[in-house]
């Protein structure tokens, strides 16, 4: 059987503010829509079901994010993730420069949770609270010429 994975997908509070963080890290916007109707409900399993939604893409063409907005039913707030909670809590992204891209994540008022760690010489690492809390991984690896 062959496998193989799409996307994230991740609810957001605001769509365009979320998509301004993720293109100014270098993804691209590939797709923008609104869904509605019979079929979304049934893939979703919400009645009513009505959302705005983007899909980003990295540059090399292989990660995706499906972000949506629910229009219908009302987003439900929750407590944000932390990093030991069982289920999904972050997305990972490989960093040229993790300097650059924890400036561009402040200008966004996001900064690290506590820090970058440096791992054995390997890599630079630091986790940050993106986004409708989205908690967002930046790894450097140091051993890249």
């Amino acid at each position: 059987m062959g496998i193989a994975l799409e996307n994230v997908g991740i609810a957001v509070r605001d769509l365009d503010a979320t998509i301004a963080f993720f293109t100014d890290l270098g993804l691209t916007v590939i797709g923008r829509d609104t869904v509605t109707g019979e079929w979304a409900d049934t893939a979703v399993g919400l009645d009513g079901n009505h959302a705005r939604i983007a899909m980003l893409q990295t540059p090399d063409g292989f990660g995706r994010l499906e972000l949506f907005e629910y229009i219908h039913p009302e987003a439900i707030e929750t407590e944000p993730t932390l990093p030991n909670e069982i289920g999904m809590h972050r997305v990972a992204f490989s960093v040229d420069d993790i300097d650059e891209s924890l400036a561009i994540a402040a200008q966004h008022g996001y900064h690290p949770l506590r820090g970058v760690a440096n791992y054995q010489n390997v890599y630079k690492l630091t986790y940050l609270r993106g986004p409708s809390g989205i908690i967002v991984m930046f790894a450097e690896d140091l051993t890249k010429d």
